[in-house]
């Protein structure tokens, strides 16, 4: 958070959450082969770049694109909404796994094998909605990644709970995790595109 990023937003998402910031994302877009989108990317002089969605995993080449990018030498992040299997994205792929809670209306659809591919320089991920997404968030953070040495963030999810309350929580509790917030709404207005 905090560092310049070149997003590549996929088109196409399996899961309909209710605080969905980028449904446009489900239709929208058009077909690009990966070369393109690499020349595009190298335009911007970036060294971190990002590729999201929608959910990046359902478009076929999406790993192809991890590896071309981490080819040239790109840190490259895929950030994927947990209920797709992450074992075939590269190995220097950093992946942020977005584990759904209760108030997504989504919770049901994580893929719990992915639980056994993290590695130290992944992030899991939670969009809290609401205090009963944060209890369901804690307990799932002592039972299942107790162990994980990666990043933990929690983020509130915008308009439906405010980030202080959030935090008074995390503070309250003593969780081990990183808050975090989307900067791009912070900075710019929150529904503005290509920033």
């Amino acid at each position: 958070m905090g560092l310049p990023c070149v997003f590549i937003r996929l088109s196409g998402c399996n899961l309909r959450c209710r605080y969905c910031d980028t449904a446009y994302a489900w239709s929208e877009g058009y077909d690009m082969p990966v070369s393109e989108i690499v020349r595009e990317v190298l335009e911007f002089r970036c060294g971190l770049t990002l590729i999201t969605g929608g959910e990046p995993l359902i478009q076929p080449n999406s790993t192809h694109l991890a590896q071309a990018l981490i080819d040239l030498g790109l840190k490259t992040l895929v950030e994927t909404n947990g209920s797709i299997d992450i074992s075939n994205l590269p190995e220097k792929t950093i992946r942020i796994i977005d584990v759904k809670c209760p108030g997504s209306g989504e919770v049901d659809q994580f893929y719990w094998g992915n639980l056994g591919f993290l590695k130290p320089s992944d992030e899991v991920k939670f969009v809290i909605s609401n205090r009963h997404d944060y209890e369901w968030t804690r307990n799932f953070v002592h039972q299942n990644l107790a162990v994980f040495s990666g990043q933990i963030l929690l983020s509130a999810a915008f308009g439906k709970l405010d980030p202080k309350e959030l935090v008074s929580w995390i503070l309250e509790d003593n969780l081990n995790v990183r808050f975090q917030l989307q900067l791009h709404k912070v900075i710019w207005e929150p529904t503005k595109r290509k920033v």
